[in-house]
Parts: C-alpha cells; sequence; structure tokens
C-alpha cells in the first residue's frame, strides 16, 4: 500500500514538473501553425482601387510598390502611403484596407489644382537669398516658374500658359517639387498660412472659381474677385466669415450701383467693417 501510494505521488510530481513545460510548447506550436498559416495562405492576389480619376488604377498600384504574392500581414502601409503620395502628387486623402483573403483595397481622393504660385521678382528672389544666408545655408534654388498648387499647399506640377487656376503672388517657393509641399522662407510663413485658410474657406463657400488672383503682402492680402472686386482682408483674418461677408457686401454694392459695379473693398477696417470705394467701368 506504501509502494503503490509512492509511485503516486511520484506521477503527481512529474505531472507538476512538465506540466509548465508542455504549455509553453503548445502555445508556441500554436504560434508556429498561425505563421505559417498567414505566411502560406494569405497572399495578395488582387489590388482594388476606387476614388481616382486623374490616375489608372494601374498607375497607384504601380506607385505603390505592392506586388501579387506579398504576404497581405506584413505590408507596411506607412510606406505604401508615402510612396502614393509622393509619386502621384496630385493624390490627397488614402486609406489602404486588407480584404480577407487575398485583396488589397486603395480608396484615393485626387487634389485639385486649386491655386499658381508665381515665381519671385529678380529683386525678391536675392532678398531670400541674402535672408537664408543669414541662416548660415548654402544658396538654394527657387522657384522659376509658376507651380500649380493644392487647397493644403501641396506642390502638384509646374503650371501651363493657360492654367485657370487662381494666381499667388507674394511667396517664395524653395526648392519647389512635385508630391512636397510649398516651402517658403520663414518671413513669408504668415502669408503661406493665410493663403491656406483663404483657399478653404474659399472651397467651403464654393467660390474659388469666382477668384483670378490672391496678392499677399505683409499685413494684409487682396483676392480679385469676379475679376471686378479688389477685396482686402487682413492676413490673421477669420476667412470663412470674411468671405461670407465679401458675397453679403457684393450684392448690396449691385443692387445699389447695378452688376456692372466695381471696386475695391476695404475688410480690414474693424471700425466700418467693409469699406467700398467704386470705380468706373473703364477703371478711371
Amino acid at each position: 500500500m506504501s509502494r503503490r501510494s509512492s509511485r503516486s505521488r511520484t506521477r503527481r510530481r512529474n505531472r507538476g514538473r512538465f506540466g509548465p513545460l508542455f504549455k509553453l510548447l503548445c502555445v508556441a506550436a500554436v504560434a508556429m501553425a498561425m505563421t505559417v498559416g498567414v505566411t502560406v495562405f494569405f497572399r495578395v492576389e488582387a489590388v482594388e482601387v476606387t476614388g481616382n480619376a486623374r490616375y489608372s488604377k494601374e498607375e497607384i498600384v504601380a506607385a505603390s510598390g505592392i506586388e501579387l504574392g506579398d504576404n497581405l500581414y506584413s505590408l507596411n502601409k506607412v510606406r505604401i502611403d508615402r510612396n502614393i503620395r509622393t509619386t502621384l502628387p496630385y493624390i490627397g486623402d488614402l486609406t489602404i484596407n486588407r480584404a480577407l483573403p487575398s485583396t488589397i483595397l486603395i480608396t484615393v481622393t485626387e487634389w485639385e489644382a486649386v491655386a499658381q504660385v508665381a515665381p519671385p521678382s529678380p529683386e525678391r528672389a536675392a532678398e531670400v537669398q541674402e535672408e537664408l544666408a543669414g541662416d548660415g545655408t548654402e544658396p538654394v534654388p527657387l522657384a522659376q516658374e509658376f507651380w500649380l498648387i493644392s487647397e493644403k499647399g501641396k506642390l502638384l506640377e509646374p503650371a501651363e500658359e493657360d492654367s485657370r487656376a487662381i494666381i499667388v503672388t507674394g511667396l517664395t517657393s524653395i526648392a519647389p517639387s512635385a508630391g512636397s509641399m510649398l516651402a517658403v522662407p520663414d518671413s513669408e510663413e504668415p502669408r503661406l498660412n493665410a493663403l491656406t485658410a483663404l483657399l478653404g474657406a474659399l472651397d467651403e463657400a464654393e467660390i474659388a472659381s469666382q477668384i483670378s488672383a490672391v496678392r499677399l503682402e505683409s499685413t494684409q492680402l487682396v483676392v480679385r474677385y469676379l475679376d471686378r472686386f479688389d477685396v482686402k482682408m487682413k492676413l490673421n483674418a477669420d476667412f470663412s466669415y470674411d468671405v461670407r461677408l465679401t458675397q453679403a457686401v457684393r450684392l448690396q454694392i449691385e443692387e445699389q450701383y447695378g452688376t456692372e459695379a466695381a471696386g475695391s473693398i476695404d475688410l480690414t477696417q474693424e471700425k466700418y467693417g467693409a469699406v467700398y470705394a467704386p470705380i468706373q467701368k473703364d477703371g478711371v
């Protein structure tokens, strides 16, 4: 009886000793099976693209770097996103999703060329080079041609001569390249911030097509509206408000002076709200 009890206690001790090891081996086996399953079975067999218009599906897939047969779960979404945005500058927002068992879904939103930034005058280019040299940097290339930009300030491509995008003056584009963000000297950062805010407000109000030019200055900007009005706004203005105010003031002006009325609308005078100075049709 005592010998049987001794053997029973020995078996229990052995089970207690090897139990954790057995569990660990089971976990490792399951993990290995899952890894092998993912590696063997979850392969890219198709890439679907939606939302594209300017670029073809083939161009977007090629830019992504995804190849058929790639492992579905080892794809680096951050790198794919960067590859597409850099190679295809008109791509704005995009999402990348997996559709099991073997498909990658890419959904894109394409930017529109809202504005075109004019190259600086020779005098301004010299000033910028001197400003940058003061920071201890080597001379950098500045824009030599008009560059199309998106609402957010992404450089798209050099503008064609017949482009109807809003002409922007008062910014100096540093080392422009398609797919990068518009870079300007530190002294012009307030102007750039004002421009992107203004473009967003114009898009929100759906009147970007009614603006032909924006001139950026040190403390204000001037918007050419309907090719009849020069609207002055502060650089730090609430542009959503100023755009709505411009539309309302224009309707009042046309009601009083006729639909061919033209002149300047000054929104920088806080005391008066909006000041209208009419001009004759021939501009005198």
